[in-house]
């Protein structure tokens, strides 16, 4: 596995990762010409310890800490590249957006952040697993800039643009959403195929089982923070099941069952579904990707103290 990041950046990345994946990554620099592996491996060797540490008593407390970050990393990279502006908190930055007002997991990037001061003050901008290393932090975070996140009712076609606008392909799309085996979403973000949708009262794409389950979970006029897994029936294991619900009909978001339906997409889902498939491998290279998205580095951006806080 690898990361591309600041260590505010790095934390997001690896704290997923270590978790949750367990194919190889093989490094291939993007956009971080000034990145390169083993950019700390002398100035700070603890820190990836001290972050898997962190991270592992962050899991331990809430395993559903890993969806949350992997979220983290990927509404980070497409808003002004992976440059940490997703940590910054206070009025009107990106955290205060629609789109990631349900995140989870800062407390854990802080509680590292604070134990890597502590160790390496001012050093630690990144760590390198298999991947270059040596991202600066971003200046900027403003909710505006995150109107143009990959949404819950985006069609195919709204999808490939979002991601070829970041350069990536759109097998890398269907790959990267596969990290929605191990996560959920709010019954808000879905509760328009239940009971109404364009077609009918229901989405007649929805497999009949399924709907009567989110029937229940998500009533019409219930609660719509209530969070529901997206991989049903394996939502706390990273596996290729996330796909093969999507060609029984058992997409909870339009935007993943839309992967099934549309032909540009629907043969990389087959591909996927097989457990022996490449799925943790492309995973893995995918993420290290979209970690090259926007690097700031050499005199650009900042070595955060707080990854919460610009200096």
């Amino acid at each position: 596995m690898g990361l591309v990041r600041s260590v505010c950046l790095f934390i997001t990345f690896l704290s997923y990762l270590a978790i949750s994946v367990h194919g190889q990554a093989t490094a291939r620099p993007g956009a971080g010409s000034g990145t390169r592996v083993g950019f700390y491996s002398t100035t700070c060797p603890t820190a990836e310890t001290i972050v898997r540490n962190a991270v592992t008593a962050g899991f331990n407390s809430n395993p559903r800490i890993a969806p949350g970050i992997l979220r983290m990393h990927f509404h980070d990279c497409f808003v002004l590249g992976c440059d940490g502006s997703i940590l910054i908190s206070g009025a009107n930055t990106e955290q205060t957006a629609r789109s990631n007002v349900n995140l989870r997991g800062f407390d854990v990037i802080d509680n590292a952040k604070t134990q890597l001061e502590a160790a390496c003050p001012g050093v630690t901008r990144g760590i390198s697993w298999q991947v270059p290393t040596g991202r600066r932090d971003g200046r900027v975070s403003l909710a505006s800039n995150a109107n143009n996140l990959p949404g819950a009712g985006d069609s195919v076609a709204v999808q490939q643009q979002k991601f070829s606008d970041v350069r990536l392909s759109t097998r890398e799309l269907v790959v990267l959403v596969g990290g929605h085996t191990i996560g959920q979403a709010g019954c808000g973000a879905f509760r328009n195929r239940l009971y109404n949708s364009t077609t009918g009262p229901a989405d007649p794409t929805i497999d009949p089982t399924l709907l009567a389950q989110l029937q229940t979970q998500c009533p019409q006029n219930g609660d719509a923070s209530v969070r529901v897994d997206l991989d049903t029936g394996s939502g706390t294991t990273f596996d290729t099941s996330y796909y093969n619900n999507l060609g029984r009909g058992r997409g909870v978001l339009q935007s993943d069952q839309v992967l099934w339906s549309d032909p540009a997409t629907r043969p990389i889902v087959q591909q996927l579904m097989n457990p022996r498939s490449t799925f943790n491998a492309e995973f893995a290279r995918a993420m290290v990707r979209m970690s090259n998205i926007g690097v700031l580095t050499g005199a650009n951006g900042e070595i955060r103290r707080v990854c919460s806080a610009i200096n």
